[in-house]
């Protein structure tokens, strides 16, 4: 393991990579309540944390209506006349944060077509790992692609499939494409959903009166005074529709059931706190990491301090279970957009002071442990280090409430590739010198699993997508249910109908 890099050097060689984790993007969908789209407004406001590039909305009212803007849900979406720019009873929206193609208008979803069966609008959250490829094949069939997200490839498979029902003809689709996804669509009579067969990206059903929602998180129900129904099932499409004076609901198994193994960075960063995954608490459950952290990488320290605020709740969990002092020893700036890269080496040592400033009469004299979700490159965790150091601490500690990030992902998130990641080019000892910590600890692949719901981790097939720390991929499984199942390209459905 190279030592010779001191932190700075390591700061300045990855100066232009995200220093955190990016958050997937969010979708929500509404069908039977009057200004939909004002309703959806406020589902993507309770999702922005997911997205926070690009935001659109689509709605139909007897045709299709549509905006996609750069920047943020509040920014774009507001006015008294957006009753009038987006009319109708259904809507779908997005908050983009690009896994696939550039941040560009055009990237923007929901992506809308016309078909000879009528128009779609279609958005989703996720990456389709065989994007690429497909595209490849389309482009040389004739097709002509005005995006470069990988959302697009679904339209045009839909527009040349041979089915015979626009449902039939979206599962051709779905089935012909890899990755993680949660898709939200209108037509000009539904709003459908799907969730891929593993289940990585999520999507729950919620109701309100008589008015069905779709919507990456339940966050985003509470937010419109709904109820949760229930998560989509990995490998399900649902379609909304009408039925003479009431609303109908389907549900339709698109793939062969196998278990699911939804994304476990749900519960370690993406979700909201306030969010049920997986019928649990996300705050519970993050709290329990930090008490479980506490046990199997405790410090002696004055004060627990959390990297605000999605190391939080695990520093909580830390300080209870370890019976030290919680306290906000970093203050963020809640007011400041997106950091940019500054001309100087001083300038940059600043801007971190942008976010987050130290509490130097908290800290002063003190043992400090910090406590975050998790460390990826280590530049932020670098100069929070340093910043505290600067604030007069007598020692600086370091503690990430998840394992050792070690391979990147392929399914949505936004991971950097191996030679990014701090874990994966560093033995602990290497690590705890770069980010110029006392010492350094990780929550145990065990323990993050102890953590969710008191689970052993099946070392055969894992309850969750967690490639990150263990480099086990879930498209082999894919690959074997394929093979076993034969794919059999006759669409057999069970069809439940609430």
């Amino acid at each position: 393991m190279p030592t010779h890099i001191t932190p700075k050097d390591f700061e300045i060689k990855h100066l232009n990579m995200s220093p955190k984790i990016r958050e997937e993007c969010g979708v929500f969908g509404i069908y039977g309540v009057e200004d939909a789209a004002a309703v959806t407004t406020l589902g993507l406001h309770a999702l922005q944390h997911r997205g926070q590039e690009a935001c659109g909305i689509a709605s139909f009212d007897g045709k299709f209506h549509s905006e996609r803007h750069l920047g943020l849900v509040g920014e774009n979406f507001t006015g008294k006349d957006l009753r009038q720019r987006l009319p109708g009873h259904v809507a779908i929206g997005h908050n983009r944060y690009s896994t696939a193609g550039q941040t560009l208008l055009r990237n923007t979803q929901p992506l809308f077509a016309e078909m000879d069966s009528g128009g779609l609008a279609i958005a989703h959250n996720g990456h389709l790992t065989n994007a690429y490829l497909l595209r490849e094949q389309l482009v040389h069939d004739g097709a002509i692609f005005q995006s470069t997200s990988d959302t697009e490839v679904v339209l045009h498979l839909v527009s040349r499939s041979r089915r015979t029902s626009f449902i039939d003809r979206f599962i051709d689709a779905l089935r012909q494409i890899d990755g993680g996804f949660a898709f939200v669509g209108i037509t000009n009579k539904k709003l459908i959903g799907a969730r891929d067969r593993l289940g990585i990206r999520p999507l729950v059903l919620g109701k309100k009166g008589d008015a069905y929602i779709l919507a990456s998180e339940t966050c985003a129900l509470d937010m419109i005074d709904a109820e949760l129904v229930r998560e989509i099932e990995p490998g399900e499409v649902v379609v909304i529709t009408k039925d003479g004076a009431k609303n109908k609901i389907e549900f339709i198994r698109a793939f062969p059931k196998v278990p699911k193994r939804p994304c476990v960075f749900e519960f370690v960063y993406f979700a909201r706190p306030d969010s049920i995954v997986g019928g649990q608490s996300v705050y519970e459950v993050r709290k329990r990491m930090g008490m479980r952290l506490a046990k199997e990488c405790p410090a002696d320290v004055d004060l627990i301090i959390p990297v605000p605020d999605s190391g939080v709740p695990a520093a909580l969990g830390f300080a209870q279970a370890a019976s030290i002092p919680f306290e906000l020893g970093i203050i963020r700036n809640h007011y400041v957009g997106r950091t940019f890269i500054q001309p100087t080496q001083a300038i940059r040592d600043i801007g971190v002071r942008l976010k987050h400033s130290a509490n130097h009469t908290l800290i002063k004299g003190k043992k400090v442990l910090l406590v975050d979700d998790s460390i990826v490159r280590g530049t932020t965790s670098t100069k929070i280090v340093r910043m505290i150091r600067d604030a007069g601490a007598a020692e600086v500690h370091f503690r990430s409430a998840s394992p050792e990030i070690r391979h990147p992902d392929f399914y949505g998130v936004d991971m950097p590739s191996t030679d990014k990641l701090l874990a994966a080019n560093y033995d602990l000892e290497g690590m705890r010198e770069l980010l110029g910590a006392d010492s350094l600890g990780f929550l145990s692949i065990e323990g993050l699993y102890s953590a969710i719901g008191d689970l052993t981790r099946n070392d055969e097939y894992p309850q969750f997508s967690d490639h990150c720390f263990t480099g086990e991929y879930p498209t082999s499984l894919v690959d074997n249910e394929r093979k076993n199942s034969g794919e059999n390209p006759q669409l057999s459905f069970l069809v439940d109908v609430a």
